[in-house]
């Protein structure tokens, strides 16, 4: 299996936990129950991802008609996006059962073996996190898939022979915010493999209004479109963002959540400015620009200018920056852009530009 060691040598469960952010895509304590039951139950009701859905509902419409189960699926892309979400709707609407299981909870290849014989025919197996099964699994999955069949070892030595056992047919999704580190034969036994991207603004707002109904929360649709815009383009951070913006209003605003509400709440108790961005990221761009004068400047020095892990700001606080264009990861380091130093403030100090070999104002003596 490939290792997910990062370039400080550690891997993910070594690493120190950073405190819950209100803008991060992992889900946090107590939010399963709340969000399953957000969750749309066809492909009808899913919003956002319209590619994405024409093609599940073409195949799923397709094995219905041949009366056969669905391929299997991968789907990847960043926490947060309805992955898991997706594969709920895939086993409603082949009429089947969903069973869940991750990665890191399938520890022996007798787990697995365990988890398929208890299925049943057109039963859905959602593993999250796919990408930390271990090469032992993975040799149990692969005849799963291809064959729906289970081959078991009895016995040791001279004596061992092998026994197979047929499964019923099923479909495996899983899902993995780490494509590169699923192995090429695990991820060649899919037969459906497809990207979750993040959602526009509009696809958020109508998700926002949509969970506000069935929590019986009253909103105003620009207060809707306030919470949509500081999302990230992740619904889980949208609907983590409408719950605590429903606090705020049961407290302050008698319930109803106006626009001046919204903002008050975003802004003042979680500190989340228009663009979605927290203190952290707002600690990084300004460490980056007022101490170092926007870079470039190592990760580790950058992470120890502000007492956090280098971890943590490469897997929590970049890939946002990256995606605004407020950073640039070059080899001498991050860079602070022009748009980073528009959005703090600040005046973009005019580097002279370092003239090319070929420059014409470059004259040889």
């Amino acid at each position: 299996m490939a290792d997910e060691r990062s370039h400080t040598g550690r891997s993910p469960n070594d690493r120190k936990m950073a405190p819950p952010r209100p803008v991060a895509g992992e889900e946090q304590s107590g939010e399963q129950k709340v969000d399953h039951a957000l969750r749309p139950r066809s492909l009808q009701e899913m919003i956002g991802q319209n590619q994405l859905r024409d093609k599940m509902q073409i195949l799923v419409e397709a094995a219905r008609k041949r009366e056969e189960t669905l391929d299997h699926v991968l789907l990847y892309g960043p926490p947060g996006l309805g992955k898991t979400t997706l594969s709920h709707i895939l086993a409603n609407e082949m009429g089947g059962n969903l069973k869940v299981t991750a990665g890191p909870a399938i520890e022996k290849a007798g787990d697995l073996a365990a988890i398929l014989t208890n299925l049943r025919k057109g039963d859905v197996l959602f593993i999250d996190e796919i990408h930390r099964l271990g090469r032992a699994v993975e040799e149990i999955l692969y005849p799963a898939m291809e064959d729906f069949a289970l081959d078991i070892v009895v016995g040791s030595g001279p004596g061992a022979r092998n026994i197979r056992l047929n499964l019923p047919k099923f479909t495996i999704v899983g899902a993995t915010t780490r494509l590169a580190l699923i192995t090429a034969p695990l991820r060649a036994r899919f037969g459906v493999v497809e990207r979750f991207d993040f959602y526009e603004v509009e696809a958020i707002q109508q998700i926002i209004t949509r969970a506000a109904q069935l929590l019986n929360v009253t909103m105003d649709a620009d207060a809707a479109e306030e919470i949509a815009r500081r999302a990230r383009g992740t619904p889980r951070v949208g609907l983590r963002l409408l719950r605590r913006v429903r606090d705020y209003a049961l407290v302050r605003a008698n319930g109803h959540i106006e626009k001046s509400v919204a903002e008050e709440a975003l802004s003042l108790m979680l500190q989340i400015d228009w663009l979605g961005l927290d203190d952290l990221d707002k600690r990084v761009l300004e460490a980056l620009i007022k101490k170092f004068n926007g870079g470039p400047v190592g990760l580790e020095t950058l992470a120890a200018s502000i007492s956090e892990e280098a971890d943590t700001i490469m897997d929590v606080v970049e890939p946002y920056l990256l995606q605004l264009g407020f950073l640039d990861r070059t080899p001498r380091g991050r860079v602070a852009t022009r748009a980073a130093y528009n959005h703090i403030g600040i005046a973009y100090p005019e580097r002279p530009e370092q003239p090319g070999l070929f420059d014409n104002s470059v004259r040889v003596a």
